[in-house]
């Protein structure tokens, strides 16, 4: 059978359906500018729709610090992780971190962040709670002298010293604490319950934590190219929303 036909059966026969989703590249496309790609309207609808159904819990889990996610999306019955599982927010719950996480260290590290983007034009410094991120998306790395694993070398020492780790997205790279991924704070859901219905969709390396815990009858989906745990892969964000409309009965999902 085909995988997608036996994905929306499964779902409309299920009791309890866990749905965790990534937000940049899979439920919005990239954008430049991380702040231009805030939920459009289409995006909110479709999450209303499927959160008005009682046997839903839909998580986003995402890398963005947890003010804007708050900000985006504020339904008391959407779930969220935010900072890569740094902070939770259940159900009708308030945001919490997911453990003792020290954060002085960024002191120490964010001068270097910033003297690489201030020799790459493009490139910028997003400073989170718990972590600090460089983007470069918008630069043109192959024109310039400095490159990602020359600033990769300059933090080894640090790294090793307070217990960091670099995690690399798609054109960005992030330094935070070790122990703290998307994977470790998506088990929080997966265990609490006997899920029927279980599917998980993300596009980066950060989500192959959460692919990589999932139980074996779960449906997990890589969105574009390169090697992943998952399951299934899906070419775009147009092709995520296709399946979520399918899901949530407003649409065909193309087969």
């Amino acid at each position: 059978m085909n995988w997608k036909r036996q994905l929306t059966g499964d779902y409309s026969k299920s009791g309890r359906r866990l749905i965790l989703l990534d937000y940049d590249g899979t439920l919005v496309d990239f954008h430049d500018n991380p702040e231009e790609a805030s939920p459009d309207s289409k995006l909110l609808s479709l999450l209303t729709t499927l959160l008005q159904d009682q046997k839903n819990e839909v998580v986003i889990i995402s890398g963005r610090n947890h003010e804007t996610l708050g900000k985006w999306f504020h339904s008391p019955n959407m779930a969220l992780i935010a900072e890569h599982g740094a902070w939770l927010k259940e159900v009708g719950g308030d945001w919490r971190t997911m453990k003792n996480i020290k954060n002085d260290w960024k002191e120490k590290l964010r001068p270097i962040l910033e003297l690489f983007a201030a020799k790459i034009p493009g490139s910028f410094v997003e400073e989170k709670f718990f972590s600090l991120v460089w983007h470069y998306r918008a630069s043109h790395l192959a024109s310039d002298s400095v490159k990602p694993g020359e600033l990769k070398d300059a933090l080894s020492d640090a790294i090793d010293r307070f217990g960091l780790e670099i995690m690399e997205g798609n054109k960005v790279m992030e330094i935070k604490n070790v122990g703290i991924d998307k994977g470790r704070a998506a088990l929080k859901w997966i265990s609490r319950k006997s899920w029927g219905f279980i599917l998980s969709v993300g596009d980066d390396r950060t989500d192959e934590d959460v692919f990589d815990v999932l139980p074996d009858s779960a449906y997990s989906i890589k969105v574009g190219d390169g090697p992943s745990y998952a399951k299934h892969r899906l070419a775009s964000v147009a092709d995520v929303r296709a399946l979520l409309n399918e899901l949530a009965g407003q649409g065909e999902f193309v087969l």
